[in-house]
């Protein structure tokens, strides 16, 4: 029998419905059985969907930022004894890292797990051109296993007749289910995405149930769950591997709406190197919790909260004061925003926690992308001249306004001639843009608690982190 029983649902491209049906499957299977969820590539907001979905923490693969054996091996890890595994593809099946269709892909990832892949198809406005694109995309890569179509937002019954009837005749690939167009699988968006479960619960639970519905009534489960068993094995991993340490530093989380964009493999690589994960809210918590010997301070939507986060000023003198002892603290993205002197957009200017000089300014245009990175100086993470990988999700910016010190060179994926710098990184403190995931170096994890360890051992004895 199959140890790794798995699915990889992807579409021509993004807009597609492949989220939805993605989530819908998450919980339709889900229960039946353990279901284990994974997104493919840098995405927060829609692991979030397939953990409440699933019961499970999602899990993202990035065949970019992460080498193969580490993808397997985090694939394998999670996947373990459970009754399915489920991934969602990223953006279209060939969209890779600039040109490559086969660089960062969904389709590099089903390559490397052997994933049978279902390909979700837009035919709101197409009928038998469907043949064609499915004919497309399953020869244009023959060795990739493309098992089964899956037509949305399909018009009627008819529609959907005409649309299996062109795909299995023109294709040796069965339709596995027509799904009509729902206006209750659509999730709500805004400027910078979707709206996360933690803004939204009640709205996210309510459309999970309707996704798990329409998958239940207009997806073969059946025979979906059978290509899954079907795929080729894989070799377990040895009994060692993962393995943690006994937790010896808590490590304080940001974890509410503000704060919620985290990978949980960075999670749980803190805990294998004895970090205990304390989440606090610095939405609502006026004091750090007790005991702490870092922060964590992630991504997400602080310009949203940035009224409430400004009148929380016990949280905001709380950081910098424990900052300003010399503990570690680790901020990305959001996490930058919330560090510096405060925030300006259209509707005012909110003073944040200070602990960086200068202020952010709301801006028109979306940085987004992966990163080649260098670290420039020693910092909690890495020593000076270490490469990295990450990514970067931001319209703000940040205006220094004390002596630079950014934390590293940026070279940018869509233009390699261009460099800039990015951050900050002094002393205790290492803040940018950059989205890293710490499974790509297991010294960034080891060096961040390390100098917990060290604050703890030098610092800790007679302080309270709420002073």
């Amino acid at each position: 029998m199959n140890d790794f029983p798995r699915i990889m649902v992807c579409a021509p491209a993004s807009g597609s419905g492949k989220s939805v049906i993605a989530t819908g499957l998450m919980a339709a299977f889900s229960k039946q059985m353990k279901v284990q969820a994974f997104k493919a590539g840098p995405d927060y907001i829609d692991p979030m969907y397939h953990t409440l979905a699933s019961g499970r923490p999602c899990r993202n693969l990035d065949t970019w930022m992460l080498s193969a054996q580490q993808v397997q091996t985090l694939f394998k890890h999670a996947a373990m004894g459970v009754g399915l595994s489920v991934i969602e593809g990223v953006m279209g099946l060939f969209d890779g890292v600039g040109s490559d269709p086969f660089s960062g892909s969904s389709a590099e990832l089903a390559g490397l797990l052997q994933c049978p892949v279902l390909l979700v198809l837009d035919c709101s406005k197409m009928s038998g051109s469907t043949a064609a694109v499915v004919h497309g995309f399953h020869t244009f890569n023959p060795s990739l296993p493309l098992a089964g179509v899956i037509c949305n937002r399909v018009g009627s019954e008819v529609h959907g007749q005409w649309l299996k009837e062109a795909i299995e005749k023109y294709n040796s690939i069965p339709v596995l289910g027509c799904i009509p167009r729902l206006t209750a699988l659509q999730v709500p968006e805004r400027h910078l995405g979707l709206f996360t479960v933690a803004e939204e619960p009640a709205s996210a639970g309510k459309f999970i149930e309707q996704a798990a519905e329409a998958a239940a009534q207009y997806l073969d489960l059946e025979s979906i769950l059978a290509l899954a068993h079907n795929a080729p094995p894989m070799a377990a991993l040895a009994e060692t591997t993962m393995q943690g340490s006994e937790p010896e530093i808590r490590l304080a989380v940001a974890r509410d709406e503000a704060f919620c964009f985290y990978y949980e493999d960075n999670l749980d690589i803190l805990r294998q190197n004895g970090a205990q994960i304390v989440p606090f809210s610095p939405l609502k918590d006026d004091r750090l919790p007790e005991g702490i010997c870092g922060i964590y301070l992630g991504g997400g939507y602080p310009e949203l909260y940035a009224g409430q986060l400004s009148q929380n000023g016990e949280m905001r003198r709380a950081i910098k004061t424990n900052s300003q002892k010399g503990m570690p603290v680790y901020a990305e993205c959001g996490g930058l925003i919330y560090l510096t002197e405060g925030i300006r957009d259209g509707q005012g200017c909110y003073p944040l926690a200070g602990v960086l000089p200068g202020w952010c300014e709301m801006g028109e245009k979306l940085k987004m992308g992966y990163r080649d990175v260098e670290v420039l100086r020693p910092n909690l993470l890495a020593a000076a001249g270490t490469r990295l990988k990450g990514h970067e999700f931001h319209y703000s910016s940040w205006q220094a306004g004390g002596p630079a010190k950014p934390a590293y060179r940026v070279f940018r994926r869509n233009d390699p001639s261009t460099t800039g710098v990015d951050g900050y990184a002094g002393g205790n403190i290492l803040a940018s843009y950059i989205h890293l995931h710490f499974v790509q170096d297991a010294g960034l994890a080891q060096n961040f608690i390390k100098n917990c360890r060290l604050w703890k051992e030098k610092y800790l004895r007679g302080w309270s982190t709420d002073s």
